[in-house]
């Protein structure tokens, strides 16, 4: 049950005196008016006299209403001294930090049907055609941590240091012999490695076999097709270590490449027929 200060109590007791007052000064006021409607004298008179008393005990309870919260607290606290109010010390409150939200990488999304003509489509994660599951030769299971940079494009290639010299984007025909460079780590020799070309979303050529590398360094993968096949478009490798996806590079060859050289149609030389000799006259 909550305890009541020396406060709170002088001004209740206050209230209480305020109410007390207007109670008997409305009491007061009642007897003096029923008096004025008395017949006797005497009795008018003490009708009278009471309603004053009423109203002057009234006008004393007012009086102490407001007197005693004034000057009765100083008085109770020589008596009753206040204990000392403890203050709470603020917390400090601790500044929120924000949280930076994780950005989303977009990994590039191509998908490729099974039919090495199909359409080549970006519409989600790149995948193997079914075709070039079926060559798969190794059986060991590939590092999901493997790692491959971008793929680097030229037709000169440094095979001191398996790097490709001067690498564009861009190509003019005649193109030749085409090298894609690129670094790698977290290699396991003996995984299923797989290079896939494409123009314009259509396969043009592929390369699988088992990893004969080292578990890190640089490498290439080219491709060197007669002058004439080199038609112009977009022109997309991507690089597979088992059934994943690891690494995409583009570049666009422009120009119309070089015709296909002519073929001699062989001529047919008629036979020579034989001729018979005429027959004696007998």
């Amino acid at each position: 049950m909550p305890r009541m200060d020396i406060d709170s109590g002088f001004i209740a007791i206050a209230v209480i005196l305020a109410v007390i007052a207007l109670i008997s000064m409305w009491n007061g006021i009642r007897e003096m008016q029923a008096a004025r409607k008395m017949t006797f004298f005497r009795l008018r008179r003490q009708r009278i006299a009471g309603g004053w008393r009423l109203f002057g005990l009234a006008v004393v309870l007012a009086v102490l209403a407001i007197a005693l919260p004034v000057f009765g607290r100083p008085v109770a606290y020589q008596y009753f001294p206040p204990s000392p109010t403890v203050t709470l010390t603020p917390s400090l409150t601790p500044v929120p930090t924000i949280t930076l939200t994780p950005s989303i990488t977009v990994t590039p999304s191509i998908t490729t049907t099974p039919a090495q003509t199909a359409v080549f489509t970006p519409t989600s994660t790149p995948f193997l055609p079914l075709p070039v599951l079926a060559l798969f030769q190794s059986s060991v299971t590939p590092n999901p941590q493997a790692v491959f940079s971008s793929l680097f494009f030229s037709t000169n290639f440094n095979t001191g240091t398996f790097e490709c010299v001067s690498p564009q984007t861009v190509f003019q025909n005649p193109v030749g012999h085409m090298y894609a460079c690129y670094t790698y780590d977290r290699m396991i020799p003996g995984v299923q490695w797989t290079a896939i070309w494409y123009r314009n979303g259509i396969q043009v050529h592929l390369e699988t076999h088992p990893f004969n590398g080292a578990t890190g360094g640089r490498d290439d993968v080219d491709w060197n097709p007669q002058p004439n096949e080199w038609l112009p478009g977009n022109y997309q490798v991507l690089i597979f270590v088992g059934e994943d996806w690891k690494t995409v590079g583009r570049f666009i060859v422009q120009g119309n490449p070089p015709a296909a050289p002519s073929t001699s149609t062989p001529t047919f030389t008629p036979k020579p027929t034989r001729t018979p000799l005429p027959t004696g006259t007998p």
